[in-house]
């Protein structure tokens, strides 16, 4: 068993080489998409192997009605697991450059497939550097996969469609929360898709504001209590996370994880596969 979402650098650094923990870097740059590679040969955690948003994390081929970052499938889904060397033993531990925005994603795709020992390591690389950790550079060399992975099942509650939020617009039994930066919430800015603004009725809650100032989680008890002051009185089970395409919306499930507060669900197609519908209502402003 593990004993939280997180795991520290130190933890993680005296588990390095154990058997049957595996490291997966996850890092990645919307803005260039071959970056995350880049960083992934230039320095990694010792023997860490690479998932790619785009190709591993997300299935692209259904991004014009599913978003940005469709889901992969469960075939594809278990093939790159298979590559990646994990299977249903394995300790996971995913990783990006810092906040933890992608490595989030493979955390919540791994849980929601029913993966219990899966963490996220708090402050990324970004803290791994900061504490003086070993680093490895160059080409990785040829690993093993693992046996593919047994078929592979979503948590039916895991995620939800757009009819089920469109359904939950006025009623409220449904929180939905926006992770996505407020000026991207409130319409102001939109740098990535093609309409601005928001689902009427969401709440923002940025997922930036889940960390401290050094760029690691902020504690159990905090964000219990500022996730409990969004709830109003609901239970855990009414939240449904979305941002811009299901990537930080993992990381407010995620936070929501750590404060105790489980049960919350994604909405995996969010604010880009909302708008491929010219009908479904957009709102502006906060």
């Amino acid at each position: 068993m593990v004993s939280g979402p997180l795991i520290s650098s130190t933890e993680l650094a005296n588990r390095l080489g154990e058997e049957p923990l595996r490291v997966i870097d996850c890092s990645f740059d919307l803005a260039d998409p071959a970056a995350g590679e880049s960083m992934h040969a230039q320095a990694r955690i010792p023997g860490a192997r690479y998932a790619h948003l785009d190709r591993d994390l997300s299935d692209l081929s259904r991004k014009a009605t599913a978003g940005r970052h469709p889901l992969p499938g469960l075939r594809a889904l278990s093939a790159s697991l298979s590559r990646l060397g994990i299977d249903r033993h394995s300790h996971v531990v995913a990783y990006d450059q810092g906040p933890g925005m992608y490595a989030a994603r493979l955390w919540w795709l791994l849980r929601s497939c029913g993966y219990r020992r899966v963490q996220v390591l708090d402050g990324g690389m970004a803290a791994w550097q900061r504490a003086g950790l070993p680093v490895e550079s160059g080409t990785p060399g040829t690993q093993r996969p693992s046996r593919l992975p047994e078929a592979l099942r979503l948590a039916p509650r895991a995620v939800v469609d757009a009819d089920h939020v469109a359904a939950g617009l006025d009623a409220p039994s449904m929180l939905l929360l926006d992770a996505r930066a407020a000026p991207r919430f409130r319409g102001e800015i939109e740098p990535l898709d093609p309409v601005a603004g928001h689902i009427p009725g969401a709440v923002n809650r940025p997922f930036a504001d889940n960390l401290d100032s050094d760029g690691r989680f902020k504690s159990r008890s905090q964000l219990r209590e500022e996730y409990t002051h969004l709830l109003g009185g609901r239970r855990a089970s009414a939240v449904v996370h979305m941002c811009g395409s299901g990537v930080t919306a993992c990381h407010n499930k995620l936070a929501m994880d750590i404060a105790g507060l489980r049960g919350s669900r994604v909405y995996a197609d969010s604010w880009s596969g909302w708008i491929t519908d010219p009908e479904r209502p957009v709102t502006r402003g906060a």
